[in-house]
């Protein structure tokens, strides 16, 4: 294994032009004969549809449950999050013991091994945006260690994507190295998304199947950004520290893709039995605004069985983001000037409301068992 890190690493972050060769891996160098591949496998379900490519987020307020977090001293134990890298940010003010990132795409799951092939090959933070992007990294980057965020993205932006191929060539040997199966038509898709960083850099944004991109969806270089409400900084690459953590993480293959439905007969079912296995509780269950879709189309009830499965004690919460659009009205706890709001519910409120009252409707849902005050505005 290390000797497979070190050639990767190596292939990308040597000094030189064009292209560098790259075999596949021997037997030896693939992961534990494919301990993190059988775990997807095991914990997977089919795919599904959904009409984005969710490369980024567009939650520019995903950040402002941080606070609230450290307060309720949410810590530990096992995280369950969807989408893209926004759950690193969680993980890295969490800091479970493990990480299941669940999407009904299974084009979520191959995002996530690139993500997870640029970890392995980025000690920085510095490194690690510099390779996402296709940009050449500096030739002192540990120099960067305190730099902010935004000096390091300066960096990147200064620069032309003059280091793609050598970016592509060992991102995909990275990957070749974690065991998971893929046909011809996954790679290219995992191509496919790395070329749309780089191409659009920290400018990309959110992007849906047949809708307008909306005025409001945050850039990657926004949500890098962006702070808690507190107003410190608060992503994954803030600090050398939380960039360190996820990639340990991801390095003992400790944050598993799985392809699932919140809502699905398997795969929460199985993250609960492996979760419980390993003698854990699930600390945070981040679910963006899919309870939103899961009551449009009325399998609301099978997702709170779900949560019901999960181990869990009275600290576990959910976390949740709920958009203006759907009611003409923001929330009561949103923050001036965003479109979304992050809240959080303990899971216990969730499961026993369901049992005695319910929810009447999804707002009912978002509006109820709220953990926290109402955001104060920021100026």
């Amino acid at each position: 294994m290390t000797t497979a890190r070190s050639l990767i690493r190596a292939l990308v972050l040597a000094t030189g032009v064009g292209m560098v060769a790259c075999s596949g891996p021997s037997a030896q160098q693939v992961r534990d004969g494919g301990t993190f591949a059988a775990r997807i496998a095991r914990l997977s379900e089919p795919g599904g549809y959904f009409d984005t490519d969710n490369l980024v987020s567009n939650e520019a307020s995903y950040l402002h449950v941080i606070g609230s977090l450290r307060q309720l001293e949410v810590r530990g134990g096992a995280y369950i999050g969807v989408g893209p890298d926004q759950n690193f940010s969680y993980i890295a003010a969490i800091r479970p013991n493990i990480a299941m990132i669940v999407d009904i795409r299974r084009d979520n799951m191959l995002l996530h091994l690139l993500f997870k092939a640029l970890f392995e090959i980025a000690p920085t933070r510095i490194e690690y945006l510099s390779l996402l992007f296709g940009r050449p990294a500096p030739a002192e980057p540990a120099a960067w260690g305190d730099a902010d965020v935004e000096q390091i993205v300066a960096y990147v932006d200064s620069l032309p994507p003059t280091a793609v191929l050598r970016a592509r060539a060992a991102t995909d040997s990275a990957i070749v190295t974690f065991g998971v199966p893929l046909t011809d038509g996954e790679r290219a898709t995992i191509d496919r998304f790395h070329r749309a960083f780089i191409r659009a850099g920290p400018s990309l944004r959110f992007h849906t199947t047949g809708r307008t991109p909306r005025f409001y969806y945050p850039s990657y270089r926004e949500l890098l950004f962006e702070r808690d409400l507190d107003g410190a900084r608060a992503s994954y690459v803030a600090s050398e520290e939380s960039y360190r953590f996820v990639r340990s993480l991801q390095q003992r293959d400790l944050i598993i893709p799985v392809v699932g439905d919140l809502a699905g007969t398997h795969a929460m079912r199985a993250i609960a039995r492996f979760v419980a296995q390993r003698g854990e509780r699930v600390s945070a269950l981040y679910v963006s605004n899919v309870d939103f879709y899961l009551f449009r189309n009325g399998s609301f009830p099978n997702f709170v069985a779900n949560v019901k499965a999960l181990p869990r004690d009275g600290g576990s919460v959910i976390v949740r983001s709920v958009f203006r659009g759907p009611f003409g009205a923001a929330h009561p706890h949103a923050v001036p000037g965003y479109y979304s709001t992050q809240l959080l519910q303990a899971m216990e409120s969730l499961v026993q409301r369901v049992e005695t009252d319910g929810y009447a409707s999804y707002w009912d849902l978002v509006t109820s068992d709220v953990l926290g005050a109402p955001a104060p505005a920021r100026p």
